[in-house]
């Protein structure tokens, strides 16, 4: 047998002196050091082997043990890597029988590296090739698990000599002439050969992290071993490992990098990186406690925007959410999810893009650009995965924690309608395809934005009606707010000033208008500039969002109650339903979120009195009833108040009267019921309805007949 191994990634310190004599001489530290400080870890290892196979060694603590040991790691970790791995196998645990220490070859990993060794993702760079480094990010591609050849077992066609070479790169290196025959033909035996399982990921820079419009970051991950299948998509996680480059195809000299993970650490709680000083901590302290904290707040949302005050003030209580809860295994979600609805050019994009700015993690995109891969997650089948089969995490996954601003919502597929259902109720999305089934975290609350189905809102219709989306999806969120282009003389005027004096105060700070005085500026930038600085802003709700959990006082919870039974006493009265335990969860969280604001830890009257007023403005502006002017939520749930549907069964009623024998044309009926006092446009809407669901159909163009039996 010939065994040749071809190593091609030795570092300049390697070439220069012998590898096997270094890595002897940092075995033997290791052994001190598994010996004195692992001992306990190693020996609970060796019992649970295979089931855990790595043992996981904290920088601080080699730091501590062997500085030279802890330095040599960061800038040789391939040589330590080795040394360590030899080590670990020589420890004398005494617990473990022959057969077993035999097979015991564990993987020392490492992490908890100094903080200049803790790169962003876009900073990775030839600096850092051969390093160890830690890089932290969202994973947004992963693929199903892999067999990498780790050495390939070759036999000569024609002597049948054996050949054995090490696969250490990404390209399978394959013998060239054999030994003994000089023949140039061989064959892989797969069984004699060795494989590790293998996955690769990309990961995404932290959205938190952006500033401004910037882009994120990608870096492809390669996992082996017990690495595999230890995270999904939409995960965010800190990598250990070293940093390499792919070579290019073709002949070009521009290298694509790549980290070969040592170490994976998932990470839960959100918004650490977002660094907050002592000082900034003051300041947001100082906030809370101001008595106008949430007129400051709201009118630091898109304040370019005039007006919508109500609106701006529910999506700022939407960015500091309300609070996740498990009672016996059931999940109650502290996302709030807002619809905004309107005429084109109302300012509902201008919303969604100035809270992307504000939310310390969010993501944009708009409902006609993106696939059901964008919103939640997709398995593909590309070149990523060698071929197989890679899942892709959305928007909704990558903002988990945060918020998704989907602008043109009633422009996304009938795909992410569907996968929405699920991620907007539970938290998590589904995907099961190709052999593939993962649920993945998607604790991600929606700002959206929708336009009606022609363009103009017909003010006599209910506004949800005229969106193409289906009532099931719609009845996910938690608030509407309806932004109407309405023809108001005044309106006009104080809409067409604001946007004057925004022009003006860019033209002086741009420095090119040189007339405007100063307390002519000043009075500009009181009115248009945010009252709060947007990153103190952002600041305010991670510090809100990580340290605030308040509960329900009694005299908060009686007033949800008190106005919650309200509510259903006034659908009993109207034989309707004015409410469902549904938004009796919603009055909650939006007395959560506004109880953070002041970072209290407890709700009180005023924070519910606060819910209940922007949620009795929403009500009023998308489940009024047009007939009786009362609140009817199953305009929310269904599409249709109470009173239409007492009306849909008047006009079956007729149908069936008239059409018993014999079809009736459309005109007989719309004279018919003409006569008995129904608008004609009411009783054609009711009869496509009912066309609809199949309780009347057409035997011939312009006859109509029920059908059998009663849908109602």
């Amino acid at each position: 047998m010939v065994d040749i191994d071809l190593e091609k990634e030795l570092n300049e310190f390697d070439i220069k002196e012998s590898k096997s004599i270094l890595v002897d001489e940092y075995v033997d530290l290791f052994i001190d050091f598994f010996e004195d400080v692992y001992k306990k870890e190693i020996e609970q290892l060796a019992s649970n082997y295979p089931t855990k196979k790595s043992l996981d060694i904290d920088y601080k603590k080699l730091e501590d043990f062997d500085l030279n040991l802890a330095e040599r790691l960061l800038s040789s970790p391939g040589i330590i890597f080795e040394a360590a791995n030899v080590a670990i196998k020589k420890i004398d645990l005494g617990i473990l029988d022959s057969e077993i220490e035999d097979n015991f070859e564990p993987i020392v990993r490492f992490f908890n590296l100094p903080e200049e060794y803790r790169v962003s993702i876009r900073e990775v760079g030839s600096e850092h090739l051969t390093d160890l480094v830690s890089v932290e990010g969202t994973i947004r591609v992963i693929t199903e698990k892999l067999e990498k050849l780790t050495q390939a077992y070759y036999i000569c066609r024609k002597c049948s000599t054996p050949v054995v070479l090490s696969q250490k790169t990404q390209q399978l290196v394959k013998p060239v002439m054999c030994n003994e025959c000089k023949s140039r033909e061989f064959d892989l035996d797969l069984e004699q050969s060795k494989f590790i399982d293998y996955q690769k990921i990309q990961i995404q820079e932290p959205l938190e992290n952006l500033k401004g419009s910037e882009q994120a970051s990608n870096i492809d991950v390669y996992l082996s071993d017990d690495l595999v299948n230890r995270c999904s998509a939409g995960d965010k996680i800190i990598v250990t490992g070293t940093l390499k480059l792919r070579p290019p195809k073709g002949d070009i000299n521009i290298f694509s990098r790549y980290l070969v993970a040592n170490h994976i650490e998932k990470i839960d709680q959100e918004y650490e990186e977002l660094k907050i000083s002592y000082e900034e901590e003051q300041d947001i302290k100082a906030l809370s406690k101001k008595e106008d904290v949430y007129q400051l707040l709201s009118k630091s949302v898109a304040p370019n925007i005039f007006g919508h005050e109500v609106v701006k003030e529910a999506v700022t209580l939407q960015m500091f959410g309300g609070v996740k809860k498990e009672i016996a295994k059931q999940k109650f979600r502290g996302n709030i999810h807002i619809l905004l609805v309107g005429d084109p050019s109302t300012g509902k994009s201008k919303i969604l893009e100035y809270a992307n700015i504000l939310a310390p993690k969010s993501i944009y995109v708009a409902g006609k650009t993106v696939s059901g891969a964008g919103l939640t997650v997709s398995a593909v089948k590309d070149e990523y995965g060698e071929g197989g089969w890679t899942l892709k995490a959305g928007a909704i996954i990558l903002a988990s924690g945060g918020i998704a601003m989907i602008d043109e919502f009633d422009k996304i597929g009938a795909d992410d309608r569907s996968s929405l259902h699920e991620a907007m109720a539970q938290a998590t999305v589904s995907v099961s395809k190709a052999g593939l089934y993962s649920k993945f975290r998607a604790d991600t609350s929606v700002l959206a934005a929708a336009n009606p189905k022609y363009n103009r809102f017909d003010p006599y219709k209910n506004p949800l009606e005229q969106i193409d989306l289906p009532f099931s999806l719609l009845s996910r969120f938690d608030l509407y707010f309806v932004i109407p282009d309405l023809l108001d003389r005044q309106m006009d005027s104080d809409i067409a000033k604001h946007v004057l004096r925004t022009q003006e105060l860019a033209e002086k700070l741009s420095g090119r208008d040189k007339t405007i005085s100063k307390e002519e500026l000043n009075d500009i930038e009181k009115e248009i500039l945010p009252s709060i600085d947007p990153n103190l802003f952002k600041k305010f709700v991670a510090f809100a969002r990580q340290n605030i959990r308040p509960v329900l006082s009694k005299e908060a919870s009686d007033i949800i109650l008190k106005y919650y039974v309200e509510l259903r006493d006034l659908g009993r009265k109207n034989r309707s339903f004015t409410a469902t335990p549904r938004q009796l969860e919603g009055f909650i969280r939006l007395s959560e979120a506004s109880a953070k604001i002041k970072l209290k830890k407890t709700i009180d009257a005023e924070d519910a009195q606060r819910a209940i007023r922007i949620f009795k403005t929403s009500l009023e502006q998308v489940a009024m009833d047009k007939e009786t002017g009362k609140i009817d939520i199953d305009i929310l749930q269904t599409g249709q108040s109470q009173s239409e549907r007492n009306f849909i069964k008047v006009v079956l009623k007729y149908l069936k009267d008239l059409s018993s024998k014999d079809p009736i044309t459309t005109k007989e009926f719309i004279d018919f019921t003409t006569k008995e006092g129904h608008d004609k446009d009411k009783v054609m809407d009711a009869i496509s309805k009912l066309k609809k669901i199949g309780d009347i159909y057409e035997p011939r163009s312009g006859l109509l007949k029920a059908t059998e039996p009663d849908a109602f």
